[in-house]
């Protein structure tokens, strides 16, 4: 991964993020997005989230250009920390999405820490699994990029 840089992320990454994210192919692997194609909504949401010091944010940089991102946040109302990450498509399968969460995870003091994957989706599977993660049950949800429910395997580090 020579030329690999992990950071934090910060506003100025927000333009690069949304497009990574607009890619069709990677919406449907993700499965669960929320504000895919609306630049204006993405935006307003990954601002709020920056302001957010209880989130965790990473970004994945090659050679110079943003090509990723990975986070930790807390979600429901036990506020249970769980964990994110996208990469540009052009870029999977070179370990930058497990470098990316491992990074994330150095910086999350808590355990445990939560994450889910569509049950289809093999490589963040992987990924989940190289941090350390096991399965720990099976759901179903709404995946937007789909349009219809699926199911989503959980997952759990302790």
């Amino acid at each position: 991964m020579s030329g690999t840089v992990l950071r934090d992320m910060r506003e100025s990454d927000l333009p690069a993020l949304f497009e990574i994210q607009c890619d069709a192919d990677g919406q449907v692997m993700a499965a669960f997005t929320n504000t895919a194609n609306d630049r204006e909504a993405y935006l307003a949401k990954h601002r709020r989230l920056l302001a957010d010091d209880r989130l965790v944010r990473v970004v994945v940089e090659l050679d110079g250009e943003v090509v990723g991102s990975a986070a930790a946040f807390p979600l429901g109302k036990e506020e249970e920390i769980h964990v994110t990450y996208w990469i540009r498509r052009d870029r999977w399968g070179r370990g930058l999405a497990a470098a990316a969460l491992a990074a994330v995870l150095e910086q999350v003091p808590t355990r445990p820490v939560f994450a889910s994957a569509a049950h289809d989706n093999a490589g963040s599977i992987r990924v989940l699994e190289k941090n350390g993660f096991r399965h720990v049950g099976k759901d179903r949800g709404f995946a937007e990029a789909r349009g219809e429910e699926i199911e989503e395997v959980m997952f759990r580090l302790d």
